[in-house]
């Protein structure tokens, strides 16, 4: 058998991260099995979906590398062929015409509610000759759902699962308008396009016992299931936004790389022993249902982050300048030049063992691409008093003379400056690193002093120096 998954987004929004790791575990599974990962956008509730959800989605799939084969269907396309499945179920007598007023309706769950009676339809034109019809009423077509007996879904999560049929009611297939409801399109759609595995939320659970009956009343196979638990905040309450339930896009902005949130979105919910730093090529290779945990998984930031911290580590630094140059661009209202750009990519792999996200980095970065004169926060003007100045003085005028400009040569003639003086390196290179960087954290001063290169550390040292006398 040929696995066949699917993503089934509602394009009511963004794409959320519980939907980004529903989509994870989907492709991987397709992946696994070298089989095919197909997307379907639910778009039927017309009021409440907009193309600019559905550029969402797309976008935030495209940037997850979560990669679909084919081109993404609308579920909204497909209303006639949904609604011809309906029809096909009325004539073969498996489903009926009901012609209840939305008044009736109400009276009958206001009176089920009094009795202590759960709410469901009560059957009241299941037998009813169409004849008895009232005038003026559209009638809606309604399942012919089994009455006794039960429900049985063997889950790839959840295990063996069973309701009794007489808590499950008939269904509604097409709206009195003509269109067709939510839980026949599904079905419909995951049939029509040969889907083998539908991987979903647990939120699902119950709508899959009804659509396991519109399977069997059509004569369907019907596909395999795993209903993964929900993601929650760290207190353990539904996860919200106030604890990280942003749209993917969210998570770009924050600075957090592709790799990152695939790895985190993995180890929520799914393991492989004791593993937690897992690359694509891992998961495509061990993943599998059975390694989906029952329990809901709790969303860490600190976790997110120092996952993140060590793809920043292993990025290429081609790519991470390529990605921090337009938030420093934004920053510093300028484009960055191509020297700036070749000075970030030789800085990059001193500045990103540091750094937890692109906003860091992009932070951290900011001084060798900034025009003079630096600004210099407080700590560092703290230390840029008029014996520093007189200090930074002296130290241009050794760097002036110094032939070899590399790191190792500058610390030896400061080291041995220092000890002149009197005093501990510390003591020199702290006003040192002010002066270069506007900071009191750099990458080690005398790196960074090598790659600003000799004309632009002298004139940010003698600018320091001015600095202070004024």
């Amino acid at each position: 058998m040929s696995v066949v998954t699917r993503f089934a987004p509602s394009p009511t929004g963004f794409l959320h991260i519980g939907g980004a790791r529903t989509a994870l575990f989907n492709w991987l599974f397709a992946k696994h099995h070298g089989g095919t990962f197909l997307l379907r956008i639910e778009d039927t509730d017309r009021a409440r979906s907009t193309q600019a959800a559905v550029e969402a989605i797309l976008d935030g799939l495209t940037w997850l590398g979560l990669d679909w084969d084919g081109d993404a269907v609308s579920q909204f396309d497909r209303k006639d062929r949904h609604a011809e499945v309906a029809k096909r179920m009325l004539a073969e007598g498996k489903a009926y015409h009901c012609y209840c007023s939305p008044e009736e309706l109400e009276e009958m769950r206001a009176a089920q509610k009094a009795a202590g009676q759960p709410m469901r339809y009560d059957g009241r034109w299941r037998d009813r000759d169409p004849s008895e019809a009232p005038a003026g009423v559209a009638p809606v077509i309604r399942l012919k759902a089994p009455q006794t007996g039960e429900t049985v879904l063997n889950d790839h999560v959840q295990g063996e699962v069973r309701v009794q049929n007489q808590q499950l009611d008939d269904l509604i297939l097409l709206r009195a308008d003509g269109t067709p409801t939510y839980l026949l399109a599904v079905v419909v759609d995951d049939h029509d396009m040969d889907v083998t595995h539908v991987v979903r939320g647990d939120d699902h659970l119950t709508n899959t016992f009804r659509q396991i009956q519109i399977y069997k009343a059509m004569g369907w196979d019907l596909p395999e299931f795993a209903h993964i638990p929900l993601i929650h905040g760290p207190d353990g309450a539904k996860l919200s936004k106030r604890h990280g339930a942003l749209g993917v896009d969210a998570y770009r902005d924050m600075g957090y790389l592709p790799e990152a949130i695939r790895n985190y979105l993995l180890r929520l919910g799914w393991a492989h022993g004791d593993d937690e730093i897992i690359s694509t090529e891992q998961a495509i290779d061990w993943f599998t249902l059975e390694g989906i945990g029952r329990s809901a998984s709790r969303f860490d930031f600190a976790k997110l982050e120092s996952l993140n911290a060590h793809y920043l580590r292993q990025a290429d630094d081609a790519r991470l300048v390529a990605l921090v140059a337009p938030r420093l661009e934004a920053e510093l209202g300028v484009a960055l030049t191509d020297a700036q750009c070749a000075l970030l990519t030789r800085a990059m792999n001193g500045l990103k063992q540091r750094a937890r996200t692109l906003v860091d980095l992009a932070q951290s970065a900011r001084f060798y691409v900034t025009p003079r004169p630096l600004p210099v926060d407080e700590k560092a003007a703290a230390l840029l008093d008029v014996a520093a100045g007189a200090l930074l003085a002296e130290l241009s005028s050794l760097f002036g003379a110094e032939p070899e400009w590399t790191a190792a040569a500058l610390e030896a003639r400061v080291r041995a400056f220092a000890e002149e003086k009197g005093e501990k390196l510390g003591k020199v290179a702290q006003p040192l690193r002010a002066a270069l960087t506007g900071s009191t954290v750099s990458p080690p001063v005398f790196e960074v002093a090598e790659l600003l290169g000799r004309e632009e550390t002298l004139a940010r040292l003698t600018e320091s120096s001015q600095r202070t006398k004024s």
